[in-house]
């Protein structure tokens, strides 16, 4: 199983077990609230555990989905993840989410921080790149301090629940 140590947390990849960390976060309205899904029944996020699982047990693996664990009380506080969406061109793109009960520490940060090291370091990847909604606020200042570029805003990017939304493009480099 892949761990990825940090200061404050560690990523751990996700595993059957850990419905019930995902479903904490999934099932808050605020969690979701700049998503396609949610706010997740069980049902829905013991769904979302199991295909994910079964994505990372893929072979060639190309999605790298880790929990967020804060080290202080060993528990689930948010998640990372990777898939790798071109592997010729060597790119990924990056997401995350953290519970709002944990939001304002900087874990989305050093979480992100951590996941595109790995990116370059290990799946030698060329360019990682991340998307948000052009109001979270938050999302960007994460994107942005983890040294990423923004590149531009995609209209009509993704259908949500209250139909269709913008999305702002940002992306680092393996040399940036």
């Amino acid at each position: 199983m892949l761990k990825i140590d940090g200061d404050r947390i560690y990523l751990k990849e996700l595993e059957q077990s850990d419905w019930r960390g995902v479903h904490s976060y999934a099932s808050h309205e605020l969690s979701s609230r700049y998503q396609a899904w949610g706010p997740n029944t069980e049902e829905d996020s013991l769904n979302f555990v199991r295909e994910a699982v079964a994505d990372c047990r893929r072979i060639p693996r190309t999605r790298f989905l880790f929990v967020i664990i804060h080290k202080g009380d060993d528990k689930v506080i948010g998640a990372v993840d990777l898939t790798i969406k071109d592997i010729h061109n060597r790119a990924g793109a990056m997401g995350y989410i953290i519970h709002p009960d944990s939001w304002g520490n900087g874990y989305a940060t050093e979480a992100s921080k951590q996941l595109i090291h790995y990116g370059f370091r290990e799946l030698k990847l060329h360019r990682i790149y991340a998307t948000c909604n052009p109001e979270n606020i938050a999302s960007i200042k994460v994107l942005e301090k983890n040294g990423m570029t923004r590149e531009g805003r995609m209209r009509d990017h993704l259908k949500i629940k209250e139909g269709w939304r913008d999305s702002l493009l940002y992306s680092i480099l393996e040399d940036d």
